[in-house]
This record gives structure tokens, C-alpha cells and sequence, in this order.
């Protein structure tokens, strides 16, 4: 199933996509894709339902980000070694956890307003899981059984933020718009291996990353289990799991986001985004 909230900012329905591609109204089913709907059983009953027996929603729509504010949004850190390398820091021995603020979560589509102090803002295409059940001190088998789905997640961080001002990360990662996500849940049973995705992000039409979940240090399974031996994940929480090089910290000369840029990523099987950045 692959599930969309559509609508203006702050009045986004729930919806999903079927079979033909065309969107369906799912309001009538539930209020909204978001912790108190995003459990396993209410989506194997959303599976359920013949997509034709929903009311279609007709013309081009806004698709807002694909999961309502969850009650945690977790960053995994240094989590691909060609990115590590980049950075000029060495692997991680144990995931690296940072926190997003949930209202940096925008639109797959919506621009990217810079902060007005911004400096070195950078981009991180990422695979994004959606937690489906309570997980506490779990295995990373039974982790993984309890993922709801997958998206695409554009990690955007302000570097000068992040590094030179007391090196807090989530100060860095949690301004407006520093999140994008979707355009789609992809529920997993649509992903047999979500260690075999590819992922890539070009910034004006060139390609600056081009990864695979493969290569990640800490694999999905890996890495809901070790966050759950320190806090309980629970149905709507969202963990994205680290970016492939690529990033403009890593490049030589380095290369930072900027008015009327135009940033294009994917990660295989969960769609598309399309940002472009804009000043206030």
C-alpha cells in the first residue's frame, strides 16, 4: 500500500494510491495518518479495503509530508562508510542518535525557505522507517517485524548550526522545512529488502549522491533494536537511518544550498521529492 496525506498545509486528509495510480480519499476510514493510525493492525484493515469503493480525489493536489507529526522524529548518524569517509570521521562503533524536530516535517514538494542566519545548509537523502508497533528492548528480528513502512526523507541540515555553534546536531537539523518526507508510506510488505534500495539526490540536474541501503554500518533491524534498549518506539515514530557521500560538507571546493537551487532525490520504491530553495 502506498499511503499520502494530501491537502493545503494544516488540513491535509489521508489517502492512498491505487493500483491505477489514482488517488483515494481514506477520511472516511480513518482522521488521519499518524501515531494513533499507524499501527499494524489498523493498516492490515486499511489493506483490506477495495481501493475502487473509495471516493476518488479528482486534479493535481498538494501532497503534504506522508506521516502526521510523530512522537519522534530520530536522526542515525555516520551510518554509511563513504559518508563517514567524507566527513573525515571515523566509523561509529554504535549508531549515532539524534533528534529532528517534528515541525521541520514538510511536503515532498513544498520549497525550502533558508534560514535567515543560514550559512552552510546541506542536503541527505535517507530511507526513513515508520515504527508500527510498541518496541521495547526488542531483537533486531522482532524490530524489524514491527516496522509499518518506509519512506524517502530528505535530511537537511545547517552545518553552522550543527558543528560550529556547541556541536548539537538536532540544533542543526530541526529548522522549518529542514524535513521533508514522502511523497509516500510505503507499507513494508511492498519491501521485501530494505537493505537493498537504492538512493540518489541531484542538485541542478547533477548528480551528487548515488547510494544503496547496503552499505549502510547499521541496518534497518540493527538499528530499531539498539534504540530500543534506550527509548520505547511507538506506532508513527519515524527514524531516518543516515546518507550515502555526496553531501556539499564532503565536496572540494565545498558546495551549500542557495536561493534558486533545485534539489530532486529518491530513494527506490518510495517515490520522489522535488525542493526548491527560496529566502524569506
Amino acid at each position: 500500500m502506498r499511503l499520502v496525506r494530501y491537502g493545503l498545509p494544516g488540513q491535509e486528509r489521508p489517502g492512498l494510491l491505487g493500483p491505477d495510480g489514482g488517488l483515494r480519499d481514506l477520511s472516511g476510514q480513518i482522521a488521519d495518518l499518524g501515531p494513533a493510525t499507524l499501527d499494524l493492525a489498523t493498516l492490515d484493515r486499511l489493506k483490506a479495503i477495495d481501493p475502487a469503493s473509495l471516493p476518488a480525489v479528482d486534479g493535481p493536489v498538494r501532497l503534504g509530508a506522508c506521516i502526521a507529526r510523530p512522537g519522534k522524529f530520530i536522526g542515525i548518524g555516520l551510518n554509511y562508510r563513504d559518508h563517514a569517509a567524507e566527513a573525515g570521521m571515523a566509523l561509529p562503533t554504535e549508531p549515532v542518535i539524534f533528534h529532528k524536530a517534528t515541525s521541520c516535517m514538510t511536503g515532498p514538494e513544498d520549497d525550502l525557505i533558508l534560514p535567515p542566519d543560514a550559512a552552510r545548509t546541506d542536503w541527505e537523502v535517507e530511507l526513513g522507517i515508520v515504527v508500527g508497533r510498541v518496541l521495547k528492548r526488542v531483537s533486531p528480528e522482532e524490530a524489524l517485524a514491527g516496522v509499518a513502512g518506509y519512506c524517502t526523507v530528505n535530511d537537511i541540515s545547517e552545518r553552522a548550526f550543527q558543528l560550529d555553534r556547541g556541536g548539537q546536531w538536532t540544533k542543526g537539523k530541526s529548522a522549518d522545512g529542514f524535513g521533508p518526507v514522502g511523497p509516500w508510506l510505503v507499507t513494508a510488505d511492498e519491501v521485501p529488502d530494505p537493505q537493498a534500495l537504492k538512493l540518489w539526490l541531484e542538485l541542478n540536474g547533477e548528480r551528487r549522491q548515488d547510494g544503496t541501503t547496503a552499505d549502510q554500518v547499521f541496518g534497518v533491524a540493527e538499528v530499531l533494536s539498539y534504540l530500543s534498549r534506550f527509548m520505547t518506539l511507538e506506532p508513527g515514530d519515524l527514524v531516518t537511518t543516515g546518507t550515502p557521500a555526496g553531501v556539499g560538507m564532503g565536496a572540494r571546493p565545498q558546495r551549500f544550498l542557495k536561493p534558486g537551487d533545485h534539489m530532486v532525490l529518491e530513494v527506490e520504491g518510495l517515490g520522489r521529492q522535488s525542493t526548491r530553495v527560496t529566502e524569506e
